[in-house]
């Protein structure tokens, strides 16, 4: 028993002392401080050996991958993951527009994974999953056993092919749904004319094409005579920063839309050059509104272009960008976070409506949207 001690206490530190040449050289070739270099020695001796001594051969790109992977867990910020090739893979056709799925979209808070809405017309929507839903489970895996982004990539996959969820709701015991996916196509902004010459546009998401769909949504609703907006930002979990601030240029006065301001105090601002608001405004917030959705508003909010109306909103006020990798992954980090026009930070937060009305628990009548109505008609006056 002794002499295995000492074989694998030697092999230990030939690898450690193996490493201190590579680390040391590595470090002065590229110029780096050699503050952690010992922490960075400690990499290196387990990595090599791991390769050397673990009884099976191992594959030294899966090792790596589950360093990154525990790298960033280690963060304990449930927007931050390491996404390998296949969930980068999910991630790139969620964003550009069609992707295979259920159709629901997540929230991710005290390591609880919520259904903070369901699309129309899609396998969520089909199985009956609600916004407030919680997601205990993906196929049988715990979602605590998981982070956060990796239960949303899990249940992403092949149209066709199935996915588990086993879903706790109040008052309910925990139920399994078996939902098929399918493609989902995210077009993200819908619109009609209500009585009076109000003019109505939800989004739905803020996607590559959300812009776009808005800027037609909104013409549409200027040549059939609008003289007022209602906009829907309920149930919206955010996206593209870049499409938020777009829109924003119709809806906020010309200046600042939002900041993001990283760890070293460097600071982008986004700005509108909106020279006047055209139309009255009332925006629709709950919940489910997190992200650009809460940028937007809270712009509109700051700048007084328009009433906020409904309930607080989600508070997800921090930036993710997308790093890709080396063997077709990437790694997906928070690097700032948020503030609106006035200095609001709304990470953990959240911005509370002008208004603040309750949603009907029976789901009879939309009580928020009915009192958006009501602000718009006296807006109009």
């Amino acid at each position: 028993m002794g002499s295995k001690k000492k074989i694998v206490l030697g092999a230990f530190v030939v690898a450690i002392l193996s490493s201190v040449l590579t680390v040391t050289g590595l470090y002065l070739l590229l110029g780096l401080s050699t503050h952690k270099i010992t922490d960075t020695m400690r990499f290196f001796g387990a990595l090599r050996f791991i390769e050397e001594q673990y009884v099976n051969k191992v594959d030294d790109t899966k090792l790596i991958d589950g360093a990154i992977a525990g790298m960033v867990k280690s963060l304990d910020d449930p927007h931050s993951i390491y996404l390998n090739s296949a969930m980068y893979k999910d991630l790139m056709e969620h964003t550009e527009g069609s992707f295979g799925g259920i159709g629901v979209f997540m929230g991710f808070k005290d390591n609880v994974v919520t259904i903070v809405s369901v699309m129309e017309s899609t396998p969520g929507a089909d199985a009956g999953l609600q916004a407030g839903d919680e997601i205990v489970a993906v196929d049988g895996v715990l979602s605590s056993k998981m982070q956060p982004e990796e239960t949303a990539m899990k249940i992403r996959g092949d149209a066709g092919t199935n996915v588990v969820l086993t879903i706790r709701r109040a008052g309910s015991a925990d139920t399994d749904y078996t939902i098929t996916r399918a493609v989902i196509k995210t077009h993200t902004v819908a619109h009609n004319m209500l009585p009076g010459d109000m003019g109505y546009i939800r989004i739905a998401s803020f996607g590559e094409n959300t812009s776009k769909e808005f800027r037609e949504a909104y013409s549409d609703l200027e040549e059939k005579g609008m003289k007022g907006t209602i906009l829907d930002l309920r149930g919206n979990p955010g996206g593209l920063v870049t499409s938020c601030v777009d829109i924003g240029n119709l809806l906020v006065p010309k200046g600042e839309i939002v900041s993001v301001v990283q760890r070293d105090g460097t600071k982008e601002e986004h700005m509108s050059s909106l020279e006047k608001i055209k139309y009255p405004l009332v925006v629709l917030i709950d919940g489910g509104s997190a992200s650009a959705a809460e940028i937007l508003a809270g712009a509109i909010q700051d700048t007084q272009a328009g009433t906020l109306v409904g309930a607080k909103s989600y508070g997800k006020g921090s930036v993710q960008v997308v790093m890709p990798m080396y063997e077709g992954d990437a790694l997906k980090l928070t690097i700032a976070k948020y503030y609106t026009p006035s200095g609001r930070s709304i990470d953990g937060v959240g911005i509370e409506p002008d208004v603040a009305v309750a949603a009907d628990p029976n789901g009879q009548k939309d009580t928020q949207a009915l009192k958006a109505i009501e602000i718009l008609k006296e807006k109009m006056q």
